[in-house]
């Protein structure tokens, strides 16, 4: 075996190695990957009972309730379509009705959504980006300019 071979198959076998190295890690990622929707997307799309996802919209000025044993149910939208959640647990502090929410969990078989973490935007002009996009989409974003207020004013956010 020539030199020039003896580098093209090690050039060969590398390749192969790192496409398995990196198809394994995808495959061990699958089940921690959360999806971000909006209501509007969870309706068109059909997502399925059970799987997991981020639900992001405006909290439902009057639709927190408190049920008792720490559940508390409100209405996440985006103003072309409303999802009723239940949470068990503490709100986050800045969680208010008309502010932006983001719920971690999953849809029920009745259609609400069960979430198991309730994050809540960190400051007054913070928004998720995705929760400003589905805004946008539907003609109800109400933030100041054209653009909303999210990591290029104000640094490179995450979720709280």
């Amino acid at each position: 075996m020539t030199r020039k071979q003896r580098r093209a198959t090690f050039i060969a076998v590398s390749l192969g190695i790192l496409a398995l190295a990196v198809g394994l890690v995808l495959y061990a990622m699958r089940d921690s990957i959360v999806y971000f929707y909006s209501p509007s997307d969870v309706v068109e799309r059909g997502v399925e009972p059970g799987q997991r996802i981020r639900l992001g919209g405006l909290v439902e000025p009057d639709s927190l309730e408190k049920l008792g044993d720490a559940y508390v149910r409100f209405n996440v939208t985006d103003f072309a379509e409303t999802i009723s959640v239940t949470y068990r647990g503490v709100l986050p502090d800045l969680f208010r009705e008309g502010q932006g929410v983001v719920a971690e969990g999953a849809l029920d078989d009745a259609g609400g959504f069960t979430a198991d973490n309730v994050l809540a935007k960190h400051d007054e002009y913070y928004m998720p980006p995705e929760v400003a996009d589905a805004l946008k989409r539907t003609g109800n974003w109400q933030g100041e300019g054209a653009e909303a207020p999210h990591s290029e004013t104000y640094g490179q956010g995450s979720y709280p």
